[in-house]
C-alpha cells in the first residue's frame, strides 16, 4: 500500500482485509511489527485524536513519529502558492513537504479545507498539490473533503457492535454549530456507510444539503454494496427504525464561503441537538456516533453522549487499531 487517500480508492476487499487487521492487532499486538520504521506527521490544523492515535500506534507497533506543525516550526512555514515571501513566514510549505516526508518511511498529512470556493475543496485541490511533493508513502489525516482513518474507524466500531450492514439504516445527521465547518466527515462518512451495504438517509435543514458530486460517489458505491442513499429535511421519516444516528455539523453549501449567509441560514436550528426524543421511533439499539471533538448540549445532549447508546469513546479508540491495521499493510508485511 502506498497511499491511503479515499476508502473508495482501497475497494471492499481491501478494506476487509485492513479491519481484519486492526481486529487482529487489536487482539494480538505485534510490537516489534515496525521496528525501526518512522512515521512523519505533518499537522497543517490542528488535532487531538488524530496526533495521538498515530503516535500510540506506530509506538505499539514497534515504530517511532515526530510531529511537524506551522507552529512548531521556528522559520515559519508559508503555505500559500505565488506568494512572494517578503514577511514573517522564512520558509514554504513546498520546501518544507518534501523534507519532512525524507525522514521518514512514510508521511501523515492534515490539511483542512480552505473554505473559500466549494469546486477546489470537492477535489481537494491544496491537499493533492502537498501529496504530489511526496515521495514515501502518503496517509491522508484529513483533508477538504475526505477523512478515511476516522471512516475506517466507523466501520470498525459498526462491526464490532454486529450492528447489521445489508439491513442496517444509517442517518447522517446535520447538527447545529456556531460555525461552519468542513465536509470532510460528512462526505467520508456517506461514501463509507454506502459502500459498507447500509441504507444511508442524509438529513440536513434546507440549505446543508450535500455535494452533489459526493452524493453522486456515495449513490455509486452504494449500488455497487446493494445498500442506498437519500437526502431528506424530514426528521421524523428518516429516524424512523435507524440503527446508527451519526451526528456532524457542515457548512451550508448554498452559502459555502460566504460567513454572513452561512450564519443566516444557521440561525434558528439550534433544535438540531440529539437528544433522546430523537430516538424515539429508532431501532431499540439504535447507537449515537460522532467523530469528536463535539459541543455538549450543542450538537448532542449530555444525557444521550454519556448515555448506553453513545459509542463515541469507542470510535476514538479504533481510531487507533485502525491505523495501525493501515500502517502495518503500508510499512511491515501486510500486502
Amino acid at each position: 500500500m502506498q497511499q491511503f487517500y479515499d476508502l473508495a480508492d482501497c475497494g471492499a476487499e481491501q478494506v476487509d482485509k485492513l479491519l481484519a487487521t486492526a481486529g487482529r492487532l487489536q487482539k494480538h499486538p505485534e510490537p516489534r511489527a515496525l521496528e525501526g520504521k518512522v512515521l512523519s506527521l505533518l499537522f497543517l490544523s490542528p488535532s487531538l485524536r488524530t496526533l495521538a492515535s498515530f503516535q500510540a500506534g506506530m509506538a505499539r507497533l514497534g515504530g517511532n513519529t515526530f510531529v511537524i506543525s506551522p507552529d512548531m516550526s521556528i522559520h515559519g512555514l508559508e503555505t500559500r502558492p505565488g506568494i512572494v515571501m517578503d514577511g514573517e513566514a522564512a520558509e514554504h510549505i513546498r520546501e518544507a513537504v518534501p523534507v519532512i516526508a525524507s525522514y521518514g518511511d512514510a508521511i501523515g498529512i492534515r490539511a483542512f479545507a480552505d473554505r473559500r470556493n466549494i469546486e477546489t475543496d470537492i477535489a481537494d485541490t491544496e491537499y493533492k498539490g502537498l501529496g504530489a511533493l511526496c515521495s514515501t508513502p502518503l496517509i491522508n489525516m484529513e483533508s477538504a473533503i475526505n477523512h478515511p482513518c476516522q471512516s475506517l474507524a466507523d466501520w470498525k466500531t459498526m462491526d464490532d457492535l454486529a450492528i447489521p450492514s445489508q439491513s442496517g439504516k444509517f442517518v447522517l445527521s446535520w447538527a447545529y454549530h456556531p460555525r461552519a465547518l468542513p465536509l470532510a466527515v460528512p462526505s467520508a462518512t456517506v461514501h463509507m456507510a454506502a459502500m459498507r451495504g447500509m441504507d444511508v438517509t442524509v438529513l440536513r435543514p434546507d440549505g446543508f444539503e450535500l455535494p452533489a458530486p459526493i452524493m453522486e460517489k456515495a449513490k455509486a458505491a452504494a449500488a455497487r454494496s446493494g445498500g442506498s442513499v437519500t437526502e431528506t429535511d424530514d426528521r421524523q421519516q428518516a429516524l424512523e427504525g435507524a440503527h446508527v444516528i451519526y451526528a456532524k455539523s457542515w457548512s451550508s453549501t448554498r452559502h459555502y464561503g460566504d460567513r454572513i449567509g452561512d450564519q443566516k441560514l444557521r440561525t434558528g436550528l439550534e433544535d438540531w441537538c440529539i437528544d433522546d426524543p430523537w430516538f424515539e421511533t429508532a431501532d431499540r439499539d439504535c447507537r449515537f456516533m460522532h467523530c469528536l471533538p463535539v459541543r455538549r448540549g450543542v450538537v448532542v445532549s449530555d444525557r444521550v453522549l454519556d448515555g448506553p447508546r453513545s459509542v463515541v469513546i469507542q470510535e476514538a479508540q479504533n481510531r487507533m487499531y485502525a491505523q495501525m491495521a493501515v500502517l502495518y499493510h503500508m510499512l511491515g508485511s501486510g500486502e
